[in-house]
């Protein structure tokens, strides 16, 4: 591998890798995310290897296995370049023939999507409703690498942003980049990043630390395994630009242990960033040192929380500290640390690269860019997507979602995992906007949507969300240890037909104090889910209070 100690080496190469590389070649690209991956892609990329092997085409025809497409309830998913055609649900019988039709510049019409009400056949991604109401910045590039090359990521303009941060602007110049833009954070609460990270820049500290939280353990959200599965480098090109500015020369990604493909590319994409340069001691020539290691998580919910993961780093249990640390001032052996989720990360080049006015023109008012959402439940299409901030729940559940399964009605919806809240039928056209979903006491969370159809019980669904957070506690404070299981035991009897009269206001009472007394965002947050059923669907717990009370 090439190693480059200067921007000019990097860019020379660059320019021979794109003129050794023909966009009009025909490209086979089979999704290996984790939906098409339980589907057996593997199976399918196989064949398209054999097949290719069997008719000697290794010259007219290139083979990528990549990450995610997003299309999950189609998989397994291929896309045939360079027109983007789409084929879905495909099989190992399916090669030869979606191999000749590539080359002939046709297409296989046995596996593209079809409409379901119209029954319209469509090959084109750009053209399918799925693809067609998105605008895919973070993940768009998912079907053009291989997660596993580093020259495919340089190929669509990996490290450029790099380059321009470290040859042209000082870390002032990115921050206020950054601050410009009003990236906010796509991990939870949306705070501003430009913010946290001048905070940790301006600690007292020399010894500064940068984090991209991988854990990811809302249910439903699949997002930052998406991306860091299927475009790692995009994860950590952000993460050193964001060490340039902030000043730190020591960064971790903390993630999941329980995703081999994931930790076999951010690995791979490890080693290669530092073959080429990107990662170690006098980065491309420009003075700057950071290298990066990889941190796991334990398996359990609580060491996604911010001081909990930087405990763990350290080599400690993964137990919350009090928030009156603040971990942008004392984190990491108490030094000051800067966390972002991943996908926070992920937009830090492209705003580096296009500009913070480009990216503020995007969005809502006051949240701006794209945010990746997983659409999951009873939904028609299930699956990762990516939209501008300011989109409407109904855009998501019905022109991209394709509506509710089964031809049953759409009762509620539900964001933020666990911690989150759910809204009724009536709001479906509220606006995916940091501030106005928490308003409404859904926030948005990493942004896993749950779909559910009119014959959901919202008193099972609350249990059930109480049951995970129960049993994920840490147990380390008393506000969230006991008050989450007196909540848990109090809808497990309303479910069970031995519900009280009083038992809704003892649930939010409950709530409150769980809010108030609790340590770490787990206890402070874990009541959302009960306090939005009490503003929304009062009413059904009520009515199941009522018919427990009159049986004999």
């Amino acid at each position: 591998m090439p190693k480059f100690n200067t921007a000019a080496e990097l860019e020379q190469y660059c320019a021979h890798l794109l003129a050794a590389r023909d966009p009009a070649r025909p490209c086979i690209a089979v999704c290996a995310g984790a939906a098409c991956d339980g589907l057996d892609s593997a199976a399918v990329a196989q064949a398209f290897t054999d097949e290719i092997a069997r008719q000697n085409l290794a010259g007219r025809l290139d083979l990528r296995v990549t990450g995610c497409h997003g299309f999950c309830e189609k998989g397994p998913n291929v896309i045939a370049g360079p027109q983007d055609i789409c084929y879905f649900e495909v099989t190992p019988g399916d090669v030869p023939e979606i191999i000749r039709a590539t080359l002939a510049g046709e297409v296989y019409e046995a596996k593209i999507y079809r409409d379901p009400e119209t029954r319209e056949k469509i090959a084109p991604m750009s053209e399918i409703p799925y693809y067609k109401h998105q605008v895919r910045l973070l993940i768009g590039d998912n079907p053009r690498l291989d997660p596993l090359k580093i020259d495919d990521y340089l190929a669509v303009g990996g490290y450029a942003a790099l380059v321009k941060a470290l040859t042209t602007m000082t870390p002032d110049d990115v921050l206020a980049e950054v601050k410009r833009a009003d990236l906010r954070g796509r991990g939870g609460g949306g705070f501003p990043a430009g913010a946290k990270w001048e905070t940790t820049k301006n600690a007292p500290e020399k010894t500064k630390y940068v984090i991209a939280n991988g854990h990811e353990g809302e249910s439903a959200a699949f997002m930052d395994r998406a991306m860091l599965t299927g475009n790692p480098h995009k994860v950590i090109e952000g993460l050193i630009i964001g060490a340039y500015a902030i000043g730190a020369h020591q960064g971790f990604i903390y993630t999941r242990h329980d995703a081999p493909r994931l930790v076999e590319h951010v690995k791979a994409a490890l080693a290669q960033a530092e073959a080429y340069g990107f990662l170690g001691e006098n980065i491309l020539g420009s003075g700057f040192d950071f290298k990066v290691e990889l941190h796991f998580d334990v398996g359990i919910f609580v060491s996604g929380e911010s001081s909990a993961l930087m405990r763990s780093i350290e080599g400690n249990a993964p137990e919350p500290r009090p928030k009156y640390i603040r971990t942008s001032v004392s984190g990491i052996w108490d030094k000051p640390s800067n966390l972002n989720n991943v996908e926070t990360w992920a937009n830090v080049p492209q705003i580096i690269a296009r500009g913070a006015e480009w990216f503020a023109g995007i969005g809502s008012e006051k949240s701006k860019g794209t945010k990746l959402v997983s659409l999951s439940g009873h939904i028609v299409n299930s699956g990762i997507v990516e939209v501008p901030m300011g989109t409407t729940l109904r855009t998501l559940i019905f022109a991209i979602g394709g509506g509710v399964r089964d031809g049953k009605a759409l009762k509620a919806v539900h964001f933020g995992g666990a911690m989150g809240g759910s809204l009724p039928v009536e709001y479906i056209d509220a606006r995916l906007d940091f501030d106005e979903m928490s308003a409404l006491g859904a926030p948005i969370g990493a942004g896993g949507l749950l779909v559910m159809n009119e014959d959901t019980d919202m008193v099972d669904i609350a249990r059930y969300l109480m049951d995970f957070l129960v049993r994920e506690s840490c147990g380390k404070c008393v506000p969230c240890r006991e008050g989450m299981f007196q909540m848990l035991k109090i809808l497990t009897g309303i479910a069970e037909g031995r519900g009280r009269k009083f038992d809704l206001e003892r649930l939010a009472e409950l709530a409150e104090v769980t809010s108030l007394g609790s340590l770490c965002a787990l206890g402070k947050t874990s009541a959302a889910p009960v306090k939005s059923m009490l503003q929304y669907f009062r009413d059904e717990y009520t009515a199941r209070i009522d018919a427990g009370s009159q049986t004999p």
